[in-house]
């Protein structure tokens, strides 16, 4: 277990590997151990990486009430300072690629590439607000295991046993005051449509094929208004390649990394 103390909270992290350095953000309501199938094949190719619990998740302090994304990014970058790393790629899922857009839209100096893995850009609905608003006093009231019961077969498809036993232990032990404060964050979030026009740096936009929560057409918004990005399909993925199918995942990070 490696922690340390930065932005007043305590945050959990996993730091392997030398050479330059590979930062990878995790979605709601999991844990950085999402991306242990990342960090163990990256930190044996020459990469330094680095995947943390954000707040409010895994071995990370529980701040309740609301956390905006701005909080997660800022968290993010305090972390890498205290770690000495001032430029890296930097990879996320789900609400970690809104958390990497954002990352983009206060640093993007620090930046060296992106990974924007099953996720949206574009504006919310009130619809959806409301839904993340409503799910998040949900969660402070039933707890995780209703919730990550009934979206399991959803994050990950259901010919893959051992990705939804992973996924599952991981919606299962998030803290509910930390999943519903990044809830209540994401449902005030910014459209990042402009953000995504001014990125200069190689970016690879991945998902999965039979993803519902951010399907393809979400990645092919994303591939459109990025300047030069790379868009792949992983075929026979839902919402969590990286897990699903690790080595075409990381195959497909391999040829964005040799960009940068």
């Amino acid at each position: 277990m490696t922690t340390t103390t930065v932005n007043g909270i305590t945050i959990g992290y996993d730091d392997e590997g030398t050479g330059d350095a590979l930062v990878l953000v995790h979605g709601h309501p999991f844990d950085r151990s999402m991306w242990r199938p990342q960090v163990e094949h990256f930190s044996s190719q020459g990469w330094r990486v680095i995947a943390a619990d954000l707040r409010g998740y895994g071995e990370s302090t529980v701040v309740p009430g609301t956390t905006p994304l701005p909080v997660f990014a800022s968290d993010i970058a305090a972390l890498l300072t205290h770690l000495g790393v001032e430029e890296f790629v930097l990879g996320g899922l789900s609400m970690g690629g809104q958390i990497v857009m954002e990352c983009v839209r206060l640093f993007p100096e620090r930046l060296r590439g992106l990974v924007l893995a099953d996720t949206s850009a574009g504006p919310e609905s009130e619809e959806v607000r409301r839904y993340r608003r409503e799910m998040a006093d949900r969660l402070l009231r039933e707890g995780m295991a209703g919730y990550a019961d009934e979206v399991l077969w959803k994050m990950v498809a259901r010919h893959n046993a051992e990705a939804g036993a992973h996924v599952r232990k991981m919606m299962h032990n998030a803290p509910p005051a930390g999943a519903a404060a990044a809830l209540r964050g994401r449902a005030d979030r910014p459209d990042y449509t402009a953000t995504l026009a001014a990125v200069t740096v190689p970016t690879l936009v991945v998902v999965g094929s039979e993803d519902e929560y951010t399907p393809v057409a979400d990645a092919e918004y994303i591939r459109a208004r990025v300047p030069g990005s790379a868009l792949v399909v992983v075929d026979g993925a839902a919402h969590m390649p990286n897990l699903e199918r690790p080595e075409a995942f990381n195959a497909a990070v391999a040829d964005l990394l040799a960009q940068t």
